[in-house]
């Protein structure tokens, strides 16, 4: 099966040596997408809330660049520097997906890159 490497200018660019997708037939790995405003490359400020919402909409401009939405998605990983957000992550997320939901896991960690608060990554799955 060939790879067919997925990129986006709505997206942040990629920081290191990934691509911010990979899709092998028809599945997409999407990769970890932090709160930068894809414009000017910088983490957003205004709070958990808004960084919360810029990774959602990091991960829907990887996922229609690859040929998806959100809706598509069937695994979300999330990963937040202090699960006290994970409410906030749940209402939040509720406003950009519909049911039936992904699978989904929910991770705490010490740190993320670039200081952010939230990171999360996905695997989509498209139809011919």
């Amino acid at each position: 099966m060939t790879r067919q490497i997925i990129q986006t200018d709505k997206a942040p660019k990629a920081i290191g040596t990934y691509s911010q997708a990979v899709r092998v037939g028809n599945t997409v790995y999407l990769s970890g997408q932090i709160p930068l405003d894809p414009a000017t490359m910088n983490l957003v400020e205004d709070g958990m809330d808004a960084q919360i919402r810029r990774v959602f909409d990091n991960l829907s401009a990887v996922a229609e660049a690859a040929g998806g939405s959100l809706n598509d998605i069937v695994k979300l990983n999330i990963f937040l520097t202090d699960l006290a957000h994970f409410p906030r992550v749940n209402e939040i997320m509720a406003t950009y997906f519909a049911e039936p939901y992904p699978a989904r896991a929910a991770i705490g960690v010490a740190s993320l890159p670039r200081g952010a608060g939230v990171e999360m990554d996905a695997v989509m799955t498209l139809t011919e």
